[in-house]
């Protein structure tokens, strides 16, 4: 079941809490995205960011600003930070993987060039790090920096790690908190620095954002073998471009002679032939590798919920305990 088919959205529900906040986000995205030299900067990132993504990583640093009782302005800044990072990140992402589809809609790399995608990725890290200094926090500035580089390090260690049999759930999870979980985890930890909250209420809110990252990473990896279309990629794509995802980890440490001979045609050397992914999916099947991997999601969903008990009740609190829910409805 896709998010936008859910019975329950709590996504949507904390846009409507957070509506004013999120219209200053996206009034100042798109004055910081602009460019008086440089026209095409706006027309990339407006093909990204306009193209209808939910923006639950800004949302969840507006979200835990409130929640702890931020009265002041740079909740906005940092919220539109965290999109411009998120944003960076995906326009690389697809140069390196060749992706055509994005969001349900043609790459930017697709509709300009490669080297468009890349610059104007580079152009939005820069413009992040200017919100960040304008908030004035050396703290904050540290958190979102080292969210940066973790992003870049977890992509890195993919890319050694794809198509290597031997890659670990230990690996997996170090390229997964640093793709993904890492942001995550930064977007709730800075509104809580920004709020002034105590560090054991800032390191709840990391902890949630970070248990949130993993289980949303794993439901998207887990749904590359069942999920449909409707998810924004093309399903089997994680499998053709040889990524060592949870499942198929799983399933190459239980493989026997045959299976461990598809796994090292398939994903070791590339050789893909018409048919391979239905295969992958009865070996992923007869294993319990997709149950597994869906149980696991479901764990990180519930961590996440226990690192809120300790922060402030508030509706805001209800409604990101229900996202965790959320994340894994997909896949329950």
């Amino acid at each position: 079941m896709s998010l936008d088919h859910a019975a329950t959205k709590p996504h949507e529900r904390l846009a409507d809490a957070l509506s004013e906040d999120m219209a200053a986000v996206n009034a100042m995205i798109r004055e910081r995205m602009a460019s008086e030299n440089a026209p095409r900067i706006p027309e990339v990132t407006a093909h990204l960011v306009e193209a209808g993504g939910k923006r639950v990583r800004p949302m969840l640093t507006l979200a835990a600003a409130r929640m702890c009782g931020y009265e002041g302005p740079y909740h906005v800044h940092l919220a539109a930070t965290v999109e411009f990072i998120h944003t960076a990140t995906l326009l690389h992402d697809d140069v390196v993987d060749e992706s055509s589809q994005r969001r349900g809609r043609p790459t930017a790399n697709l509709l300009w060039d490669n080297n468009s995608s890349v610059l104007v990725g580079d152009y939005l890290f820069a413009r992040s790090f200017q919100l960040m200094v304008e908030t004035g926090s050396i703290r904050v500035l540290d958190i979102l920096a080292n969210a940066a580089a973790t992003i870049a390090e977890g992509e890195v260690l993919q890319l050694t790690a794809a198509s290597d049999l031997k890659t670990t759930e230990e690996t997996y999870l170090k390229v997964v908190r640093g793709k993904t979980a890492a942001l995550f985890s930064a977007a709730t930890e800075v509104g809580g620095v920004i709020a002034g909250m105590p560090e054991d209420k800032v390191q709840a809110l990391f902890d949630y954002g970070d248990a949130l990252g993993i289980a949303f990473q794993i439901v998207d990896d887990l749904l590359d073998f069942g999920g449909t279309d409707a998810i924004g990629k093309n399903i089997g794509d994680d499998f053709r471009e040889r990524k060592l995802t949870m499942p198929i980890i799983r399933a190459v440490t239980q493989a026997d002679a045959e299976e461990r001979a598809f796994w090292e045609r398939t994903i070791a050397k590339g050789r893909q032939e018409d048919g391979d992914l239905e295969t992958a999916i009865a070996i992923l099947k007869r294993h319990g590798a997709l149950d597994t991997t869906r149980e696991t999601a479901l764990s990180w969903a519930a961590k996440a919920k226990d690192a809120l008990t300790s922060l402030p009740d508030h509706e805001i609190k209800d409604m990101l305990s229900d996202l965790a829910d959320y994340v894994v409805a997909r896949i329950t």
